[in-house]
């Protein structure tokens, strides 16, 4: 009887981690699908943004992702705190354009189109 209780304990807690993990795995996707839906409140910005992350989602080898989504993000940190300021938003079009023509040549060997 005490063997089956334990058994019955032990398959409870499996099931407890297994949920956790899975809470915990949707939690982790929706921070980074949070951050991925940050608007620069610019067109072309937004844009680029856009599409590099189906670009390296979609084409990229696995192993090479997170380098690529932790440039993206830094990229995207900067152009929303750029934005913020009236003195620098006035040339992120400009610059958002440029960084597009520029990435788009590095990443068309994976297959990428802008």
């Amino acid at each position: 009887m005490r063997q089956a209780t334990s058994k019955a304990a032990a398959g409870s807690n499996a099931n407890r981690r297994r949920i956790l993990s899975g809470i915990t795995s949707v939690a982790l996707f929706a921070g980074v699908t949070a951050a991925h839906a940050q608007s620069t409140g610019i067109a072309a910005c937004d844009e680029f943004l856009t599409k590099y992350d189906s670009c390296v989602a979609s084409k990229v080898p696995a192993e090479q992702r997170a380098t690529y989504k932790s440039q993206i993000d830094q990229t995207r940190k900067a152009w929303i705190d750029l934005a913020k300021n009236p003195s620098t938003k006035a040339t992120m079009e400009a610059t958002c354009k440029q960084t597009m023509d520029a990435t788009k040549a590095s990443l068309t060997a994976y297959g990428c189109s802008f």
